[in-house]
Parts: structure tokens; sequence; C-alpha cells
């Protein structure tokens, strides 16, 4: 069976505030750990008002204290806006928690626009060019002190902390082959490298201490409900999101509407074409034959599902019947 992992981003829905949006992220968790989800993970983004999971290892901590069993992380920490002992402390910290649960996944991006991206570090001297140094430097405060090593990671040395790293194109395929380490392709909104991606980090990946061989993970927007008729309109809400964002226009999830892509501008209709191609919409059956579709095409060893819904208990229904379909893919 290909395991199904979660990927939230702390939405905060029209009508709402962040305090309901994280509320609403641990229900989620909790829901995804009885169906037997592997992961669920959260995303660091900054000056998006439509997303709660900024401060992103203070979420993971909200869920890993509200689950017993899932594999909590993030998907992912984008390194460049920190300090990799930072990191390493607050993963650390959370695997002191939350011991043998905790994932890291790491990405090159801000996560967020440039003008931010210089807040969150005060200049831009240290940029993504370094992010494979950073990463070498994280991973090394994971590993027990040394005897007389002047900088530790307190908590942090010797934690039982799965890395990944995370990338839309092939720049972190290529890097997460040679550092041997699992690799996790964000095809739910930037999915035209996906398949260049994924022949690069199996061509370059090299064995390590962490991995003895490659193993991917995909990721793909699923709406399900019980009608194809009804997936579609739960689907305007994120149709309406990415639209928004992409015209420089970020806002509250909104409510789905009727007959969304009859209002489309052609313009519209191409971001929508191109950002979506890897999401599965619709009532079960549709959405199983995607799905098998998409996991033959990959090869993936995991599917890590997104399903940005306005109403939280169609957001729940949706998870159950993802989870459906996985068991009667076994």
């Amino acid at each position: 069976m290909v395991p199904f992992s979660v990927l939230d981003l702390a939405p905060i829905a029209q009508g709402t505030d962040a305090g309901q949006a994280l509320r609403s992220t641990l229900e989620l968790a909790q829901h995804a750990e009885k169906l037997g989800y592997r992961r669920f993970w959260l995303a660091e983004h900054h000056n998006m008002p439509g997303i709660a999971s900024a401060a992103t290892a203070v979420v993971i901590a909200h869920v890993g204290a509200g689950t017993r069993t899932i594999r909590v992380g993030a998907g992912g920490i984008m390194l460049p806006n920190h300090a990799p002992l930072i990191i390493a402390e607050q993963f650390g910290t959370l695997d002191a928690l939350f011991p043998g649960r905790i994932d890291l996944g790491l990405g090159r991006a801000p996560g967020t626009d440039m003008r931010t991206a210089r807040a969150l570090r005060r200049n831009l001297a240290g940029d993504v060019d370094n992010f494979p140094d950073d990463v070498a430097e994280l991973m090394a405060y994971f590993r027990p002190a040394a005897p007389g090593q002047a900088v530790q990671a307190v908590p942090g040395a010797g934690a039982d902390i799965e890395v990944w790293l995370l990338g839309s194109s092939l720049y972190g395929a290529q890097l997460a082959g040679m550092l041997g380490l699992p690799y996790a392709f964000a095809s739910h909104f930037a999915p035209a490298a996906l398949m260049r991606a994924i022949d690069v980090y199996r061509h370059h990946f090299r064995p390590s201490d962490r991995l003895d061989r490659p193993h991917l993970m995909v990721a793909a927007n699923v709406i399900a409900a019980d009608t194809d008729a009804e997936a579609r309109r739960l689907l305007s809400s994120l149709q309406q999101m990415f639209v928004s964002l992409r015209t420089g226009r970020p806002g509250l999830l909104p409510p789905p509407i009727d007959d969304y892509d009859a209002r489309l501008a052609p313009h519209e209709r191409a971001i929508l074409d191109e950002v979506l191609s890897c999401s599965f919409i619709g009532a079960p059956k549709t959405v199983q034959a995607g799905i098998e579709g998409f996991l033959a095409r990959t090869g993936a060893d995991e599917l890590i599902i997104t399903s940005q819904i306005f109403d939280p208990a169609a957001r729940l229904r949706s998870y159950e019947i993802a989870a459906e379909i996985r068991d009667r893919l076994r």
C-alpha cells in the first residue's frame, strides 16, 4: 500500500480567524490519525492573510500535543529564512516532546514575497545559494554531540528526526539525491517539472546513513465528495484562492460559488490549468481513477494530499473518501 499523508496550510476562511483555523487544523489532524494517514505536515508561509501556519514549529507542537501516533512535521521549513541552529533547537524540542514522530521538510524558497523575506532576515546577505551548506550544518546539529563541541543544539543533538528535502524544480531533486535524503515534490501547486525532477532525483541518488535507496513523495490536491458536481463546487474555493494569489491579491479562503468556471477570463483559466494539473476532483470513483494513474505515472513511494475546502465538515469528508480509496488500492 502506498501511504497517504496530509499537507495542511491551516487555511483561514472568510468569516473566521486564525484561532478557528488552528482549531480546525488540530481537528483535521485527529481525524487523519484515526483514518490511518502516515504524516501530518504544515507549511511555512508569511504575509499570507489566508494561512495561519507562519510560526510552523509552534503549530506542529499544537498538533503533536493533540495527537498520539501520527507523524507530525513541516512541509516545509524555508531554511534560508532561519539560522540552522534555530531550526535544530526548535525541532530538537519537538522531538523531545514527541519522540520518534517528528519530520522536518526543508525548502529553499522564502515562502513569501521578497520584501517580507527581508523583514524576516533583516537582510538578504544569506541567500538560497547557501542552501546546501545550511542543510549540512543543520543535519550536523542533529548528530550526537562530540566531546568538546563548542556549539550544540540543546535540545537537538542526537534527535530522532526524519529530514526531507522539498522542491518544485530540478535543483532540490538533485540535492536530495546527492545527500541521500527522501524527497517531496510540490506538484500540488508547481507541477510543471514533476517528471523531470523524479528522474533527476533517482539518477543522482547516493545511499546515505539515513536512506539506502530513493524515497519519493508527491503532492496532489484532492477534493472528494459524494458526487462530481458537489466536488467541483467545493473546488471553486481553491480556484478563487489561486487566481487571487497569482494576480497579486492574496486573501482569505473564500466560500464556494456556483459555475465559477464560466466566470473565468482566459488568462485565469490558463493559470488554473497549469497549477491544478495534479488535482483529483470528484466522486470516489473519479478521484480513485485519478490517483491510481498519478501513482502509476510517478512510481511514488508516498502521496501527500491537501484539500483546501471552505467547509470544515466537507474537508473532513474529503479525507475520509481519500482514505477509503487508499485502502482499496492495497
